[in-house]
């Protein structure tokens, strides 16, 4: 009876893992094609894209009640407990990061009928970039529990800060330089906000990896990219575009 307990709890954290790997997969696939989206200013993409974010979510919901009846039945202790409260933790984050690669995606409907600057999105594609990079380098570390990728991640969260801060600077120039560019760039101060934000889940997840493996927890401040740098004050989510 006991071995068949066990082998019925491995089984619950196999599905929450798979779960999780699927999520993963979706992010990403939500994040670059949002991007190719905005570089083409592609609305058929971008509305695949935002029609995606639906799977994202009821993965969450899935995670979410499983871990819960989980822990109800097993009563979990120890590394055992971090990995359920690590799972409902990352499936947040990723929902987040899904919910992000939409917003940009729901940008790019906007901007469709406005005149356009393809040197504007030259910084947003580099943050990008970097977000991505961050985004799988979390998953695999989460996969493979490397505290060492993990904290690498955490660091690394500094970058795509001050990037944010340079895009903004070079966005508002653009602007600056004819009123004709204010609407489009404005349009992409948000989108960079967005995959600043991307950046900040995917250190969210850093974290919770580190104390999954460790039962330990990074500090509290994070790097930074940025001392006296201007920053939209866009912490909330966005839901209506």
């Amino acid at each position: 009876m006991a071995e068949h307990i066990v082998s019925a709890y491995n089984k619950e954290l196999e599905v929450l893992g798979r779960k999780i790997a699927e999520m993963g997969g979706i992010a990403e696939r939500m994040l670059s094609d949002a991007m190719d989206a905005l570089s083409a200013v592609d609305v058929d993409l971008a509305r695949s894209v935002i029609a995606m974010d639906i799977r994202l979510d009821i993965l969450q919901r899935e995670i979410e009640d499983s871990a819960i009846l989980t822990i109800a039945r097993r009563q979990p202790m120890a590394l055992d407990l971090r990995e359920i409260v690590a799972a409902i933790r990352v499936s947040g984050d990723l929902e987040r990061v899904g919910d992000l690669a939409k917003n940009i995606s729901a940008r790019v409907l906007k901007i469709a009928s406005e005149p356009r600057l393809p040197r504007a999105i030259i910084g947003l594609k580099h943050m990008n970039e970097i977000a991505a990079t961050q985004l799988k380098d979390v998953l695999d570390a989460y996969a493979q529990r490397d505290v060492e990728k993990v904290q690498a991640v955490w660091k690394r969260d500094a970058d795509l800060d001050a990037l944010e801060d340079s895009v903004f600077r070079d966005l508002l120039t653009f602007m600056m330089e004819d009123p004709r560019n204010i609407s489009f760039c404005a349009h992409l101060l948000f989108c960079s906000k967005n995959i600043e934000r991307v950046g900040d889940h995917t250190t969210n997840i850093a974290e919770t990896v580190f104390y999954l493996v460790t039962g330990e927890s990074l500090p509290m401040d994070r790097p930074k990219g940025r001392v006296n740098g201007l920053k939209l004050d866009n912490e909330a989510p966005e839901t209506t575009i």
